[in-house]
C-alpha cells in the first residue's frame, strides 16, 4: 500500500502543474453550478434548462484561455509570494470579464446576480485554493522537523536583508535556526514587529537580550554600515561568546543565485578590520595600464594573482604571467582563460628572477611597458635560515627586473615592498629594504619610473596567520600566538593590490608608497574575538598557547621610516614616503660585494655585508 501511495505521490510531484490544472477546473465549475444554483433556488438539475450547459462550455474556454495567459502554472506555489496570490485573483477577476463579454457579444442573457456570485465564488475559491496550499506545505515542513532542536536567532538589523533572510526561514521553517528577535538603532522600529518577530531594542541591549531569550546564534545583517561601526558591533557581539554569522551583500546573494542561507557565513577577520576598505578607482587610475603589454612576477602568489585579475579587467594590450612554480601560474591561468576566453591576451612564463638570460629573452620579445614585481622570498623563519636564497632572489633576482626595465624602455616599475623593510629585524625584511634602495637608486638615472609600495599583513596570503588561526578554531585549539604583546597591520589581498594599481598610477617616480592601514590590531585579542564569535570561551573551550617570537620577528612593524617623512597624495588613503639620499656609487659597490659573497654561501659574510648596506638593519639572531 505504501508502494502505490509513494508512486502515486511521485506521479502527482512529476506532473504538479497539470494537477493544479484540473483542480482549478474543479474549482470554477463548481462555483459556477454553485452559482447557477443560488440563482435558480435549486441545488439539484431540476429546472435546469439546456443553455446551462452552453454557460458551463464557454465559461471553461474563457478561464482556461485566461489561465494560461496570466502564466499561473509556471509558479511554484509552496514558495509563492504575495504577488503571486494577487496574480491569481486578477487572473479569475479577468476571466470573469472575459466570460461577460463573450455572452454579450453572442447574446446570451445571463442573470446579474448570477455573475456577481460567480464572480465572488471564483475569486475566493481559487485564492483559497493556493493559500491551503501553501499553508499544508508549510505544516508539512514543520512536522518533518519534529524533534530536531533548532538554534534560537537574534538577528542584528532590521533592513531588506533581514527580511529576505526571515522568507527564506518561514520557506524552510525546519531549518536550522528559529529566529526569535531583532535588533536595531532605529528607535521608530524598536517594540514593532518584522514577518512577527519583534525588534526588541538597539545593538547595545546584545548581551541582555541575548541571556534574557537564551539566545544560540547572532546573525549580523546590516548591510549598509562602516567598518568602524561593524567592528563596534561585533565587539559587543564578543561579550556573549555565542557564534555570530554574517549576511554578505544582498546584490551579491541575487546575482550569484545562492540562496540567503547558503550565504550566510562565519566572520572573518576582515569584517574585525576597523577601517573602510580601499576600492581601485578603475576610471581614475587605470588609463595607464589599458592597451599595454603587463608583467606580473610572481604572478601565481596571492598578491600576484590578484593583480592578474584587476589588471585583466582593464583590457591590456597583453598580461603575461611570469612564476616559477607552475601550479600556481596554471590555477591563474586557467581562471582568467575561463572569464575572458580569447578577449584577453595572456601568456604563462614559467622562469626563476634569478635567471637572467631567459628574463631578457621575454623583454626582448614581448616590449612590455609595465612591469608589475611581486616575486619574492617572504617567510621570515625560512629566510632566516637560507639567508643566501634570499639574497640571490629577492636582492639580485630584483636586480635583474630592474636593470631590464631600464634597458628596455619599461615605462613604470612597481616593487612590492613590505612594512618589514622599515627597521627590519630579520633577512628578509633587510632584503626588501635593499629593493627599495634599488628602484630609488636606479630612477635618478632612468626613463623609467621606479616606485615601491608598501604594506603590511596580508589576510588570506600565502603564510598569513589568519588562516592558521581558523583551522586551529574548528580543531578546538589550541591557538598559537608568538607573543602577548604583539601588533600587526592587516589589510585585505584586493586592498594591497588597489594600492598598488593606484600607486602606479600616481607614481613621478622614486617614492615608496603607503597605505593608510587604520590602528594596528593586538594578535592576541584578534585570536580571542575570532574564538568568541566561533561561539566559545578563550582560555576556557579553546586555550590560546604563547609559543615565542620567531627567528628574526618583533614585536611590532613599522610602515614608514623617520628619515622618510610624509607626504598626502591626492588619494586620502595613501602617503609617500620622500625619496632618502642614497650614495650611488657606494650603493653599486656593495651590491656587487653582496653578489660575490653570496655566491660563495657565507652566512656570517651575507649577514654582516647587510648590515652595513642597511644602517637601520639590527638583526635579532646570531648566525
Amino acid at each position: 500500500m505504501e508502494r502505490i501511495k509513494n508512486a502515486i505521490w511521485r506521479f502527482v510531484k512529476k506532473y504538479r502543474k497539470y494537477a493544479l490544472l484540473f483542480c482549478d477546473f474543479l474549482i470554477w465549475n463548481i462555483s459556477f453550478y454553485f452559482s447557477y444554483s443560488i440563482n435558480r433556488n435549486s441545488l439539484f438539475f431540476v429546472n435546469f434548462d439546456k443553455m446551462f450547459l452552453v454557460y458551463l462550455s464557454l465559461m471553461n474556454i474563457c478561464f482556461f484561455l485566461v489561465f494560461l495567459l496570466f502564466k499561473l502554472y509556471d509558479k511554484i506555489w509552496r514558495y509563492a509570494e504575495a504577488i503571486d496570490f494577487f496574480y491569481a485573483v486578477m487572473a479569475t477577476f479577468a476571466a470573469n470579464i472575459v466570460f461577460l463579454i463573450v455572452t454579450m457579444l453572442i447574446q446570451i442573457k445571463m442573470s446579474p446576480r448570477m455573475y456577481f456570485i460567480f464572480l465572488v465564488t471564483s475569486i475566493f475559491s481559487i485564492f483559497m485554493f493556493r493559500v491551503l496550499y501553501r499553508v499544508n506545505r508549510l505544516l508539512d515542513n514543520v512536522s518533518s522537523n519534529s524533534g530536531k532542536p533548532q538554534k534560537r536567532m537574534l538577528i542584528i538589523g532590521g533592513g531588506d536583508s533581514t527580511a529576505m533572510f526571515l522568507k527564506e526561514v518561514f520557506k524552510h521553517p525546519s531549518g536550522e535556526y528559529k529566529p526569535v528577535a531583532i535588533v536595531d538603532d532605529d528607535s521608530e522600529k524598536i517594540g514593532r514587529k518584522i514577518m512577527g518577530v519583534k525588534v526588541e531594542g538597539t545593538t547595545s541591549r546584545i548581551p541582555e537580550i541575548c541571556q534574557k531569550l537564551n539566545i544560540d546564534v547572532i546573525l549580523f545583517s546590516i548591510i549598509s554600515i562602516s567598518n568602524s561601526k561593524r567592528r563596534e558591533i561585533l565587539d559587543i557581539c564578543a561579550k556573549t561568546n555565542l557564534e555570530v554569522k554574517i549576511i554578505p551583500n544582498i546584490y551579491e546573494i541575487m546575482t550569484s543565485g545562492t540562496s540567503v542561507f547558503s550565504a550566510m557565513r562565519k566572520i572573518k577577520v576582515e569584517d574585525l578590520l576597523g577601517r573602510e576598505p580601499i576600492i581601485f578607482d578603475k576610471n581614475q587610475y587605470g588609463g595607464y595600464l589599458i592597451d599595454k603589454t603587463v608583467l606580473v612576477t610572481g604572478g601565481g602568489g596571492s598578491i600576484g594573482s590578484e593583480l592578474c585579475r584587476q589588471i585583466s579587467e582593464l583590457s591590456p594590450k597583453k598580461l603575461i604571467i611570469l612564476d616559477i612554480y607552475e601550479n600556481s601560474a596554471y590555477n591563474i591561468q586557467q581562471e582568467l582563460k575561463m572569464k575572458y576566453s580569447d578577449s584577453l591576451n595572456l601568456s604563462v612564463e614559467i622562469v626563476t628572477i634569478c635567471d637572467l638570460k631567459e628574463l631578457e629573452d621575454i623583454f626582448i620579445k614581448e616590449n612590455i611597458d609595465v612591469v608589475f614585481h611581486a616575486a619574492a622570498h617572504k617567510h621570515v623563519p625560512l629566510m632566516e635560515k637560507n639567508v643566501d636564497e634570499a639574497v640571490k632572489n629577492n636582492v639580485f633576482g630584483t636586480l635583474n627586473l630592474v636593470n631590464l626595465s631600464d634597458k628596455y624602455n619599461v615605462k613604470k616599475f612597481i616593487q612590492i615592498s613590505t612594512d618589514k623593510a622599515v627597521n627590519p629585524t630579520n633577512v628578509m625584511g633587510a632584503t626588501k629594504r635593499i629593493c627599495e634602495m634599488m628602484v630609488q637608486n636606479k630612477d635618478k638615472t632612468s626613463k623609467t619610473e621606479f616606485v615601491a609600495v608598501r604594506f603590511g599583513n596580508v589576510l588570506g596570503s600565502n603564510g598569513s596567520v589568519i588562516p592558521l588561526f581558523e583551522k586551529q578554531i574548528q580543531k578546538m585549539g589550541p591557538v598559537t600566538v608568538t607573543h602577548p604583546e604583539i601588533i600587526r597591520y592587516f589589510m585585505t589581498i584586493p586592498e594591497a593590490v588597489s594600492l598598488v594599481l593606484t600607486a602606479g598610477s600616481l607614481a613621478k617616480g622614486g617614492e615608496i608608497f603607503v597605505l593608510d592601514m587604520g590602528l594596528p590590531v593586538k594578535i592576541k585579542d584578534l585570536a580571542e574575538n575570532l574564538i568568541r564569535l566561533s561561539g566559545f570561551i578563550p582560555h576556557e573551550d579553546i586555550k590560546i598557547e604563547y609559543t615565542g617570537l620567531r627567528p628574526g620577528e618583533k614585536i611590532y612593524e613599522e610602515l614608514l621610516m623617520d628619515e622618510e617623512g610624509m607626504k598626502k597624495t591626492e588619494n586620502k588613503k595613501i602617503y609617500i614616503g620622500h625619496p632618502i639620499n642614497i650614495n650611488s656609487e657606494e650603493f653599486l659597490n656593495d651590491l656587487e660585494k653582496l653578489r660575490n659573497i653570496s655566491s660563495k654561501g657565507s652566512m656570517s659574510d651575507i649577514l654582516e655585508m647587510l648590515l652595513k648596506m642597511v644602517p637601520t638593519f639590527k638583526h635579532t639572531k646570531n648566525i
